[in-house]
């Protein structure tokens, strides 16, 4: 049965004490301040030997295809995450740290697993030469921007943003929203379909992916959301107003890249983000079930601690199931991703659904628990609650998932 090694033990504890000391004493900023979470995670990717395991991981990658043996990840879109040993605590880095703040979770997630991922797994050598080096490092910021403002769920068949061929260019036209990162990314990785006067139905066109720089002529980057959690993501728009794009920056420098369009880019990647909805559950579950377990043992009600009550006992035991079962999940990844085994789109939208609602429940169960207290700022299952519901809709909303599991179990 998998579980935690002494290793994954020890680095969770040094990630637990980088926390209390560097990124605690900032959360009240970066959450309702406008600080800036950035230099707080290139501090810990620096403490930790992230930059430098990343970088190194790149470069042996990129010398076997300079040497003409594949380059490709094997985790397919998940190809900007840490593979192996790494695997683990990167986990474990994610679930602490959404214990304090799941919105800086969700900006160097997506700049790694969806931007670097879809770079390093769809680019040529050339392209991941140009970009991945201060990617992988955090010295630069990425943004992944498929969804838009009449097509979020339906993704692909309801995107309106397009590009036309210009000679050996391409004319880019349309906007994005809800991209975490997007105000403040340094690089912009974009699904865009290609407008064909053909006759083809629009929502069958092809899917072109670009990647963009900040400041190009005709782009232009939002002022941050605000939103009702995940304070210290900056979430924002993208537009498009007659950006020229050379064929460099179409991924891949190929319109058929592997056989498949931009479709099949992002499709890759929709398993790695679900897995990983889980394991920000996790630290959310376990967060809220350690300050219930503490809450309930001290607050005094009628003489007696409210532990002692059976409700309270009965949430404390619903915290607990949710826990061992969101836990169990991700054990079985890291299982399977230790295997070389990928896991299936279905799957990962079944932990996804799964994952995601629990953790919406025990926080809100935490709030419950703790009375008036637990609907005050002060208290932190309140943030932890905001935090939670994004699960839900983050990385396709859960009604989505339902379909995909279903269409998993009717596949045969």
């Amino acid at each position: 049965m998998y579980k935690w090694s002494d290793t994954d033990l020890a680095v969770r504890e040094a990630i637990r004490d980088f926390i209390a000391k560097e990124i605690e004493p900032h959360v009240d900023g970066i959450e309702h301040g406008g600080e800036d979470p950035t230099p707080l995670i290139r501090k810990l990717f620096t403490t930790f030997g992230l930059d430098a395991m990343m970088t190194d991981q790149l470069n042996k990658s990129l010398e076997k295809e300079r040497a003409g043996e594949s380059g490709k990840s094997s985790e397919g879109g998940s190809g900007g995450m840490m593979g192996g040993s790494g695997q683990s605590m990167y986990y474990i880095l994610i679930s602490e740290l959404c214990k304090v703040s799941m919105g800086i979770v969700a900006g160097f997630g997506v700049s790694l697993g969806l931007g670097v991922g879809t770079i390093r797994s769809r680019g040529t050598l050339a392209q991941k030469e140009r970009w991945l080096p201060k990617l992988v490092t955090y010295e630069q910021v990425a943004a992944w921007a498929i969804t838009e403002p009449d097509s979020g769920s339906d993704a692909f068949g309801g995107m309106k943003t397009y590009v036309r061929r210009d000679g050996d260019d391409y004319i880019l036209n349309g906007q994005k929203t809800f991209i975490t990162n997007g105000p403040v990314a340094d690089v912009m990785v974009v699904y865009a379909k290609l407008d064909e006067q053909d006759g083809t139905d629009p929502r069958d066109r092809k899917v072109l992916t670009f990647v963009l720089d900040k400041g190009m002529e005709g782009l232009e980057q939002s002022k941050p959301f605000k939103k009702m959690g995940l304070a210290s993501s900056q979430t924002g728009q993208l537009f498009f107003n007659n950006v020229r794009l050379t064929k460099d920056r179409l991924l891949g420098e190929t319109e058929d890249h592997g056989g498949g369009d931009g479709r099949e880019s992002a499709r890759s990647n929709f398993s790695a983000e679900r897995t990983g909805v889980a394991v920000m559950a996790l630290g959310v579950i376990e967060e809220c079930l350690r300050l219930s377990v503490d809450y309930a043992k001290n607050r005094v009600l009628w003489g007696k601690p409210i532990a002692d009550f059976q409700l309270i006992q009965l949430k404390l035991a619903n915290m607990e199931v949710a826990r061992l079962n969101v836990q169990n999940m991700v054990f079985r990844h890291l299982e399977m991703a230790a295997a070389g085994e990928q896991i299936s789109l279905a799957e990962a939208s079944a932990m996804k659904l799964y994952s995601s609602q629990a953790a919406t429940d025990v926080a809100m169960d935490a709030v419950q628990l703790f009375g008036g207290n637990g609907y005050m700022v002060e208290y932190r299952v309140e943030q932890l609650a905001r935090d939670a519901k994004s699960l839900m809709i983050y990385a396709g909303a859960n009604e989505i998932q339902v379909t995909h599991v279903a269409k998993g179990l009717l596949a045969d």
